[in-house]
């Protein structure tokens, strides 16, 4: 399945800007009383968690402790995954995959994940030993999954590494697509999630991020041979979080695009009706998470197959 209708969230007590991932995160803006800014984090927080209950979406919510600190921790889809896949049998196979961190301190979330998980989070894959040899792969921040053809696409970054990502694809059994992707000032995107996403009809993405004018030919011809109507958004458009988006499924089985009110007053007109055209869009106010955190909508949601 591509999509889910159950996904999980973490709910901050200490959001705030994170020195730690500010080093290769382009979208961190620091400033602001550290008081005002977890409030308004918490309030978008609670505000997007009702809007998509009001939406037939399930969300299960865990609560963040103080201590350890752990300031992203409303990010949890870059330090968990989950898969169903349909085996030749015809039985379920349900695999959780933990993911080595880049910085330090979100490290400590992975503990409080599973801490605060239910026996259904049976570990299956931990991929976190490649921390102590420096390499990183950031969850579904690292990888763009086409989950229905078994496919992850990836942007290199210092948060994305090839080794780990070859590994992943060989426990998984996926095929992956990596390239190199920058922003406007020639700064590598830290996490493809900002700058693409893959959904059950559409994929929206920022070819001009793509530095390498072959890879960005392969991209293109690997989206539109998957059935992927293909909707491109500008270098100021992926600044705006225009690329980070999911495509989750409502109980009555509808689709629905998230991405934040940010991200939606970047779109076109024309890329607004296309999208509507195929499926609902539900676009919260997150402006509070995205200048301190650095991500968006999508980031805020761990999916739950």
């Amino acid at each position: 399945m591509q999509t889910t209708d159950h996904v999980l969230m973490v709910r901050p007590c200490r959001f705030g800007f994170n020195a730690e991932t500010a080093v290769n995160n382009a979208f961190q803006k620091p400033g602001g009383a550290a008081d005002s800014i977890a409030a308004a984090a918490l309030a978008e927080f609670d505000a997007y968690v009702e809007l998509l209950r009001g939406e037939g979406v399930t969300v299960e919510v865990m609560q963040d402790s103080i201590s350890p600190s752990t300031p992203d921790s409303i990010f949890p889809n870059n330090c968990v995954s989950t898969h169903l896949d349909r085996l030749a049998d015809g039985s379920l196979r349900r695999t959780v995959v933990l993911y080595p961190m880049f910085a330090e301190n979100r490290r400590k979330e992975i503990t409080k994940l599973l801490a605060g998980c239910d026996s259904e989070f049976e570990i299956a894959i931990d991929l976190g030993g490649y921390e102590s040899r420096g390499l990183f792969l950031e969850g579904t921040g690292s990888l763009i999954l086409d989950r229905e053809r078994h496919i992850a696409y990836a942007c290199r970054s210092p948060r994305t590494n090839e080794v780990v990502l070859r590994e992943w694809a060989r426990l998984l059994g996926y095929e992956y697509f990596l390239f190199d992707a920058a922003d406007s000032a020639g700064t590598p995107v830290y996490h493809t999630n900002v700058m693409m996403h893959v959904g059950t009809e559409v994929a929206v993405v920022c070819l001009d991020a793509v530095t390498d004018a072959a890879r960005r030919r392969k991209l293109v011809e690997m989206l539109e041979g998957s059935g992927k109507s293909i909707v491109e958004i500008s270098l100021s458009q992926m600044a705006s979080f225009a690329g980070n988006m999911l495509e989750v499924r409502n109980s009555a089985g509808d689709k629905i695009l998230v991405m934040s009110a940010t991200a939606r007053a970047a779109l076109t007109a024309s890329q607004i009706s296309f999208l509507e055209s195929k499926l609902k869009i539900v676009a919260p106010e997150l402006t509070a998470i995205e200048n301190a955190g650095g991500g968006s909508a999508r980031c805020m949601l761990a999916e739950i197959f």
